[in-house]
């Protein structure tokens, strides 16, 4: 199994972290892509660690990494993608949070695009729920050919989600987002979704702004004695 590793950022606070953010980045970048958003959550986020991983497979494209090969020729392959590149996510994210001494109720997922593709499936699928979920321009891979009822027996945990997407995102059109949420809705899965206008295949301030505070919502709901 692929050791995964990409650039990190301790706490603002400097003291030692009581939360993990892991952002996951889209094919063909790699974590260097992503660590910056770290600095923009750092305020809303004080406490926590920021670790952006780089995917385990250099880019079929000859230049980043990718979590899976996308040819879009073959419609099995997110599916067959995201199955094969679980694991070795899933153990990277134990690692780091046993490496750091933090509990799986004090991890956050962060991804884009292909690395939203990631997010979702992993986090849905560990014994535990993360704080939260953040899906940017992204969507939940079904298995081509079933419905959205088939992801309910898949279901292991329930995060708390938040999908945001552009309305004129080129790559992965808006419909994707609205198709994600209805399939978790299906599986009682509650999603919260922002859709940022005049936005394609990327980040605006808006999406920013509202996902750094569902993040910080998310721990400081999880951090709630039960």
């Amino acid at each position: 199994m692929p050791i995964l590793t990409g650039p990190r950022l301790m706490p603002r606070s400097g003291t030692r972290p009581r939360q993990l953010v892991v952002l996951l980045h889209g094919f063909g970048a790699d974590g260097n892509d992503l660590i910056d958003l770290a600095q923009e959550w750092q305020p809303l986020l004080p406490e926590a660690a920021f670790v952006a991983p780089h995917a385990p497979e250099p880019c079929i494209q000859g230049f980043g990494r990718q979590w899976f090969s996308l040819t879009f020729r073959d419609p099995h392959e997110r599916w067959r993608g995201v199955n094969r590149a679980g694991p070795t996510l899933d153990a990277f994210l134990d690692a780091e949070l046993a490496a750091l001494g933090l509990r799986p109720h004090q991890l956050g997922l962060v991804g884009f695009s292909q690395g939203c593709m990631m997010a979702l499936h992993v986090a849905l699928r560990r014994e535990r729920p993360v704080a939260a979920v953040v899906g940017l321009s992204g969507m939940l891979v079904m298995e081509e050919g079933r419905g959205p009822e088939s992801l309910a027996p898949q279901v292991r945990s329930v995060p708390p989600i938040l999908l945001a997407h552009g309305d004129q995102d080129e790559v992965i059109p808006v419909d994707a987002m609205f198709l994600s949420a209805e399939a978790l809705a299906t599986a009682d899965v509650p999603a919260e979704w922002h859709l940022s206008a005049g936005i394609g295949h990327g980040i605006d301030d808006g999406a920013l702004h509202h996902a750094g505070r569902f993040l910080a919502a998310g721990f400081a709901r999880a951090a709630r004695p039960a």
